[in-house]
């Protein structure tokens, strides 16, 4: 009986997870000529990994990429559908997905009874941030035809100041929520009751 409390409390936050990622989204400020919106959502996927750890967190963002691509406004802007996933910033959708799994992995899943150091947790949303750009880079080449350099002047250069600020609020965020978390997804220490 208690594992079932455990797995549905873990399904109400990977839903949850995946609304704020969606929610995060609504606010887009298109920034240069080819449109690449700033917005929260990257800052949330890495969040979503660092806080529920890499299997729950890939769900989070899976369950947003399936809302997303059955025509759910999740995307940024409000957005949504399979040809936005397809165009030239989809890339950076996937990419929410991978940097959930990668950030998650590296950190591990959180714990009330022990914690990663600091500069793990540091290292693993730095990696985040950078691994989601991988897949973003490589798929705006494919679909506009333009060349490395411009890729990184559209895609990655705008968004370097903003992101290493996401970065600066996401670190401590990890490292408070964390252990909370824990309490309700991973309570093989704690009792739920």
């Amino acid at each position: 009986m208690k594992n079932n409390k455990v797995s549905n409390i873990r399904s109400v936050f990977v839903a949850l997870f995946a609304a704020l990622v969606a929610v995060s989204g609504f606010i887009a400020i298109p920034v240069g000529p080819l449109g690449v919106p700033i917005v929260l959502q990257n800052m949330m996927a890495v969040l979503t990994g660092a806080l529920l750890g890499g299997i729950q967190g890939a769900g989070a963002l899976g369950l947003f990429l399936l809302a997303g691509m059955l025509g759910l406004p999740v995307f940024s802007g409000g957005r949504g559908g399979i040809a936005h996933l397809l165009g030239p910033t989809g890339g950076f959708l996937t990419g929410y997905f991978i940097a959930a799994l990668v950030v998650g992995l590296f950190i591990g899943k959180p714990s009330t009874e022990q914690q990663p150091p600091v500069f793990r947790i540091i290292a693993g949303c730095l990696l985040g941030y950078i691994v989601l750009y991988i897949p973003g880079i490589l798929q705006f080449m494919k679909v506009t035809g333009k060349p490395l350099q411009i890729a990184l002047t559209a895609c990655v250069i705008p968004y370097l100041p903003g992101d290493a600020i996401k970065l600066l609020v996401t670190i401590p965020l990890a490292v408070t929520l964390r252990p909370i978390v824990a309490r309700y997804i991973f309570p093989e220490e704690v009792s739920l009751y």
